[in-house]
């Protein structure tokens, strides 16, 4: 008769490794959701890349936060954990909020917003009024090119406050900067 030693740890092993699989599987199904997102609408190669790469940290974190109930930390020794985990990243987000709120703003331009690389807009500041070519949409900024050929740099999150007019479609600027 065979002498099977019983693992006592299989259900877990089981649960992470269901875990890890269920990870990899939405990691590529949201990619190619995304990346045909992406084509419909035009949107560049190095953006795409960009949102994928931020999806893919939740779904990791999910995953790892996931792994760590599934072995069965207490939730007192959880919650424990992220309220200090979020302590400290509360006071080194407090001084880089802007940054993430960029961030949230670049994912957001991604997804929502009416114009696009090469569009010509007008941003209607009463201080500051710009009316550019957008050359590119950055993580943290958006890339503008004035009619004189300035460059400007725009915080993402500051273009969302700001009411926006497009001005020319991508296709129709072509005299803009010549």
């Amino acid at each position: 008769m065979f002498n099977i030693i019983e693992n006592p740890y299989l259900h877990e092993e089981i649960s992470t490794i269901v875990a890890i699989f269920v990870f990899v599987i939405l990691k590529s199904i949201i990619a190619k959701i995304v990346r045909k997102y992406a084509t419909l609408n035009e949107a560049l190669e190095h953006r795409t890349n960009l949102i994928i790469k931020y999806i893919n940290i939740l779904l990791g974190t999910l995953t790892l936060l996931s792994i760590i109930i599934i072995w069965g930390v207490r939730k007192d020794q959880i919650f424990l954990f992220i309220s200090s985990v979020f302590a400290v990243v509360g006071v080194a987000s407090f001084a880089q909020w802007s940054i993430l709120s960029n961030i949230t703003a670049g994912v957001v331009l991604f997804f929502s917003y009416p114009f696009k690389i090469g569009d010509v807009i007008k941003i209607h500041d009463k201080d500051f009024p710009i009316e550019a070519e957008i050359e590119d949409i950055k993580a943290f900024y958006i890339l503008l090119k004035t009619i004189d050929g300035e460059t400007i740099t725009y915080p993402n999150n500051l273009l969302m406050q700001k009411g926006i007019s497009v001005i020319k479609k991508h296709k129709e600027f072509s005299d803009f900067t010549d």
